[in-house]
């Protein structure tokens, strides 16, 4: 059986975050993608590779284009790791709000 790799991989990398930051407008074809970066196609493709393994991404063929599209709704496993600490910002900022309304 194929263990995929943790999301959180994923996004580690800036080139991957911004690769799906650029599929966020819409799906590209890998050539297109590669453009868009300073890596060669072949680090593109490397990259793609992670982001389909962690479930970010999809690929469909299209002729002889392969497309790559984004996955959002995996982006919801890492918001709901971060609510945890969200909520301690939170509450500590209203703990701070609390004291400097006493002290006036």
């Amino acid at each position: 059986m194929e263990q995929r790799r943790d999301i959180f991989q994923a996004i580690a990398d800036p080139t991957r975050r911004e690769i799906l930051s650029t599929l966020i407008e819409k799906p590209k074809n890998l050539n297109a993608l590669a453009d868009q970066f300073s890596i060669s196609r072949q680090g593109v493709s490397l990259h793609v590779k992670v982001l389909e393994e962690c479930d970010m991404i999809s690929i469909s063929k299209e002729g002889r284009e392969r497309y790559c599209h984004i996955k959002p709704e995996k982006l919801l496993e890492i918001i709901e790791w971060l609510e945890p600490f969200k909520q301690l910002w939170r509450d500590r900022f209203d703990q701070l709000d609390d004291l400097l309304k006493s002290i006036k």
